[in-house]
């Protein structure tokens, strides 16, 4: 297809930005995945990126919003200053790289701040805008059938709105609206979770699907349904996932939550009610009494190309009162090594129970015969049970998972229970007999508890118990119904300022049928 005459409309970019970031900008300082370069005057698209994530941040010009939020005529001359390097560039180095999401993500950038990048531009200039948006949205259409996962639905909204805001055909309209509902339908389930289960990826969608909503209209076009329908399901399931802090869960990818963020999606919440309690087709439960809050990974391992950043966390909960988080899950580094990543994913990271420290997922390597699927979840729990009773003196959850069958001929039940009143929760880790599988003799279990690092733990009770000091001057205690009890270091990589020491609890016994320990959180 020809590229467009004209845009017509700029849809709304609803991240936050930060005019300080534009002076940074303007002084060549470009700052991306935890990495400053300081241009010293040359182009940032004729250097040599530190990293992959540096170069996607810069390739996809999310942070043109910065310089639009400045309001100077410096700012825009800057912009379409950067712009037209990024097309010398791409002239001088020929055919670059292809990548799906990053060109989505620099498709979504230009057609948003195209106001600040066009305005008071000379013809030729604007011509070859266009021309390139053009030519990043045929490079998508063309990819789109060999492009799978998040990248697939990020491309096809991409087309929706480049199909809205330039004068195109109403058949490429109708197409992108229709590539759009089929992927929105292969990746939205249900009950408004993503298919990767990572809650990171539900207000990355929500940041694009709310201002593509609004295309629509400006254009007077009916959204489609699957449009509409994502949004009304996913809000909900981000209230589900949410902390009192207002921080996500931290399962399956999540990292640091940006609360400007998360509060700029959930203003669009008509609803506004209780957070749901489960959503059983992406496998989270949620138990809520007074204002203490159990979040629960109640689900299997998401398929294939979806599970890259998955971890291997079944069963595993995060436990938070008020403000306060209590029980975490490591989380996901915001920056660092392939080493940090792998940690973060391992079953030993997240608050439940591990067999000879042995995770209940495997991820292919990165070498050998598997590396074609490198980092995707190859094995897992495939059975996972949930049941759910409300009983009068509060909700119950019973739950299995059988990643730990076939190699040591062991199921996994855990039941967890949260009082009325918020003031405890109770469960219980049992090792039952496998069916099948087996093959290897199982040595010891080890039930690992992470604490959030703004948790001041203390032993007690002759090593049966641990005080929980919280910085709101709660106190609350762990006990394992009399067992020893141990503290240990952990890490918390889902901090702002990056990863900060925190501690474990640690319960250990013989990893054998019959085993059982019963605990419980207990506020004072």
């Amino acid at each position: 297809m020809r590229a467009p005459e004209r845009l017509l409309i700029a849809p709304q970019d609803i991240r936050t930005a930060d005019a300080t970031r534009a002076e940074d900008i303007y002084a060549g300082y470009f700052a991306f995945g935890g990495r400053i370069v300081n241009t010293q005057g040359r182009s940032p698209f004729d250097l040599h990126p530190p990293s992959q994530e540096w170069a996607r941040a810069l390739n996809g010009f999310g942070w043109l919003r910065h310089l639009r939020a400045a309001e100077t005529s410096l700012a825009r001359v800057n912009a379409r200053a950067l712009v037209d390097d990024y097309l010398a560039a791409r002239n001088r180095n020929g055919a670059e790289i292809f990548d799906a999401a990053t060109t989505a993500r620099r498709v979504l950038s230009w057609l948003s701040q195209s106001t600040l990048v066009l305005e008071g531009a000379e013809s030729d200039f604007y011509h070859r805008f266009l021309r390139a948006l053009s030519r990043d949205a045929a490079q998508l259409q063309d990819a789109l059938g060999a492009t799978s996962g998040l990248p697939h639905l990020m491309a096809t909204v991409a087309l929706a709105a480049y199909a809205m805001c330039a004068d195109t055909p109403a058949r490429y309209q109708a197409r992108a609206s229709a590539q759009l509902a089929d992927a929105i339908g292969a990746q939205i389930l249900p009950d408004g979770g993503h298919v990767s289960r990572n809650p990171q990826a539900l207000i990355d969608l929500l940041l694009d699907f709310l201002p593509l909503r609004q295309a629509y209209v400006a254009r007077g076009a009916a959204p489609p349904t699957a449009l509409l329908n994502a949004i009304d399901r996913i809000i909900p399931a981000l209230r589900l996932l949410r902390h009192g802090d207002s921080s996500l869960a931290l399962f399956n990818g999540m990292g640091v939550t940006a609360p400007d963020r998360l509060a700029t999606v959930l203003h669009y919440d008509d609803a506004r009610g209780a957070a749901p309690v489960s959503a059983p087709h992406s496998g989270y439960q949620r138990l809520e009494a007074a204002d203490a809050v159990a979040i629960v990974d109640a689900g299997p391992p998401p398929p294939g190309p979806y599970s890259l950043d998955a971890h291997a966390g079944c069963l595993s909960f995060e436990l938070s009162s008020g403000l306060q988080r209590i029980v975490v899950n490591c989380g996901t580094p915001a920056v660092g090594g392939a080493s940090a990543r792998e940690a973060a994913r391992q079953t030993a990271a997240h608050s439940t129970l591990v067999i000879d420290d042995v995770s209940s997922c495997r991820i292919a390597p990165d070498a050998g015969m598997e590396r074609i699927v490198a980092g995707q979840i190859v094995a897992g729990p495939s059975a996972v049970g949930v049941k759910r009773e409300t009983l009068a003196e509060g909700a119950l959850l019973d739950l299995s998972h059988d990643g730990y069958a076939q190699r040591f001929g062991l199921i996994h039940e855990r039941r967890i229970a949260m009082k009325s009143d918020g003031a405890q929760l109770v469960g219980e880790d049992r090792l039952v007999a496998a069916s099948t599988g087996g093959q290897t003799p199982a040595d010891a279990f080890t039930l690992r508890f992470h604490l959030h690092p703004q948790v001041t733990a203390m032993r007690a009770g002759d090593d049966t118990a641990v005080v929980l000091d919280l910085p709101d001057s709660q106190r609350w205690m762990f006990d394992a119904g009399g067992l020893p009890v141990a503290l240990e270091e952990s890490v918390f990589f889902a901090s702002p300022d990056g990863a900060r020491a925190c501690q474990q609890i640690v319960v250990t016994g013989k990893a054998e049928a019959g085993a059982e320990v019963q605990w419980a959180f207990s506020r004072l």
